[in-house]
């Protein structure tokens, strides 16, 4: 069993941009009309805003208000399906027997939104970059946990998706809407986090492991429970 405290949370999506709105969402979950939508990001200058992509953006606009002001920290970043729309660029240009930019081509591996974060913080912390399956949210806690372990005090946790274009939405029907969300991990008890029976029931509304994390801590669930595949997980909240 992990334990660990959930301090600080900041999660942005079309139409759903602040911890109030998630509220109202939890209530009963809906899908955002609005796909291409993105964060401002005001507190940045306008040349750093104009590099980041959509996804980059609703990473940014999540995990810099819990950053901002508080001595750098670890991060893990975790996304099943990464920046699904850059790639999907690059290979049309290359059906088009067209040359690749490699600038377009640097941003769409999957750890180049951390790379950017890195750079516009000038922040040398450690850094991991996730490719998950279902589960992707105890996933990336785990690996905070072992961040943890190796003396780390908090770490800050970013997990995302976009809505993948459409000739690939067929295949990706784990991405409802567009959304990023980040929290700060600290040694703690207020939290736990187990594998437990399979005959457990479901607490995940049809949500992908993200959004449900998210539903229940708006909703100040104190346990549920979320199962990918052969494997049930138990969240419990002191």
């Amino acid at each position: 069993m992990l334990t660990f405290s959930i301090t600080r949370w900041q999660a942005w999506a079309p139409s759903i941009p602040n911890q109030s709105c998630w509220q109202d969402w939890a209530q009963a979950p809906f899908c955002p009309i609005v796909h291409d939508d993105a964060p401002r990001l005001d507190f940045l200058p306008p040349m750093q805003r104009r590099r980041l992509s959509s996804m980059a953006r609703m990473v940014f606009a999540s995990a810099w208000p819990l950053a901002e002001g508080h001595p750098p920290m670890p991060v893990v970043y975790a996304s099943r399906h990464g920046e699904t729309s850059r790639g999907f660029e690059l290979l049309q240009t290359l059906a088009c027997d067209e040359d690749l930019s490699p600038t377009s081509f640097a941003l769409s591996v999957h750890n180049a939104i951390l790379g950017q974060w890195s750079i516009v913080r000038q922040e040398t912390c450690e850094s991991v970059a996730l490719s998950i399956e279902g589960d992707g949210a105890e996933h990336a806690f785990l690996e905070a946990a072992a961040l943890q372990s190796r003396g780390h005090d908090r770490v800050l946790v970013i997990l995302t998706e976009e809505t993948p274009p459409e000739a690939y939405r067929p295949w990706t029907e784990d991405i409802p809407f567009s959304y990023a969300a980040a929290f700060v991990v600290e040694r703690g008890a207020d939290m736990s986090l187990e594998l437990c029976a399979d005959d457990a029931q479901p607490d995940d509304a049809g949500l992908p492991s993200p959004l449900n994390l998210l539903r229940h801590l708006a909703l100040n669930t104190s346990r549920w429970h979320c199962r990918t595949g052969n494997r049930t997980w138990a969240w419990t909240r002191r």
